[in-house]
């Protein structure tokens, strides 16, 4: 039913041939561990990144602090190759979140975890001691592994995730009207340049193994990505169907800084020292960094953002020793209607 063929680019060509049931199965998701695998990667591997360095330079400092940059994800997450596939369990929904994600982790099988820590140590020519420990107890030790995805998620994902998601959410609504107006053809047609949709045949350019309805099973799930990089990424696993998680449109103004002019209007309702800490929250930023870049005391600074958390407009994170705060998807709204 599928079949590798050569493509005029250099590479092979993955061919998976699809059914009206295999289309009637097709839909969308967002997934919080589609975001932490790519993103670990980028700040593990200190490429420079031209859309991400913003979010880069704010994470690595914090992530080296408590030690994450060389943990248990540091082993499972190499700089480039294969990364395990129980780390990216289906999602059972549109939206899980990450402890649903991560309950799916610890309910992965023994033998599904040796599987693919043997597949990292051929590729990545041996494994470290903490996936050694994870392959000789599985069970015991995915529990380690999950608490430190849900430290590292802390750190440096849910701070942006209000933000992330906006993204992921928009791109959906985007490709949920392609469908609409053009049918599925066109949108797998437009979902990426190495993705081809061709006589009822998903193709997929400079994918070295091929694809079969045996080991990819019914239906295909579309999952967005900010962290993805410039090349789609997939998960082969029966009897989950494919999962092909793409670059999201609109990354590149994921981390543009909202203009703070406009805002007397705004002011006006909540007060200048509160619109100012919102308008400064374009990136989330700690008690003592607001009071140093507003000029605010660090008193007024968390009595102030005690009063927009309990309005909805702030959420506070945990990292480290640091508390983060972060904008809400109410308070984008709201400055996005006083200040468009």
């Amino acid at each position: 039913m599928s079949e590798s063929s050569a493509d005029p680019h250099g590479g092979l060509v993955a061919e998976l041939v699809f059914s009206v049931r295999d289309l009637a199965h097709m839909r969308f998701a967002t997934s919080p561990m589609w975001e932490v695998g790519p993103s670990f990667r980028l700040l593990h591997s200190r490429v420079g990144h031209p859309v991400h360095r913003p979010w880069v330079e704010q994470v690595q400092p914090r992530l080296s602090a408590v030690g994450l940059d060389r943990g248990w994800l540091a082993e499972l997450i190499p700089p480039s190759g294969y990364v395990p596939d129980f780390l990216n369990p289906t999602p059972s929904c549109a939206a899980p979140t990450l402890p649903a994600e991560l309950d799916g982790i610890l309910a992965a099988h023994a033998d599904r975890v040796r599987h693919d820590l043997d597949r990292l140590r051929r590729e990545q020519g041996g494994l470290g001691p903490r996936a050694h420990a994870l392959y000789t107890q599985p069970q015991a030790c995915l529990a380690k592994v999950a608490e430190e995805i849900q430290h590292y998620w802390e750190i440096a994902l849910a701070p942006y995730w209000e933000r992330i998601r906006a993204v992921l959410d928009a791109d959906i609504s985007y490709r949920a009207r392609q469908v609409a107006e053009h049918g599925a053809a066109h949108l797998l047609n437009d979902l990426h340049a190495s993705v081809r949709w061709d006589d009822d045949t998903l193709q997929l350019l400079r994918r070295p193994k091929s694809l079969s309805r045996h080991t990819a099973c019914r239906g295909l799930l579309l999952i967005p990505s900010a962290f993805t990089g410039s090349v789609p990424f997939t998960r082969v696993t029966p009897p989950d169907p494919l999962q092909l998680a793409y670059p999201a449109r609109g990354v590149g103004s994921l981390w543009e800084r909202r203009s703070a002019t406009g805002t007397d209007a705004l002011a006006a309702v909540l007060g200048r020292s509160r619109t100012l800490l919102l308008t400064e929250l374009g990136h989330p930023a700690s008690t003592t960094e607001l009071a140093r870049r507003t000029g605010l005391s660090p008193a007024g600074v968390s009595q102030n953002l005690t009063a927009l958390r309990n309005a909805g407009l702030v959420s506070a994170h945990r990292a480290g020793r640091s508390v983060l705060y972060a904008r809400t998807s109410v308070a984008e709204s709201v400055l996005g209607a006083a200040c468009p």
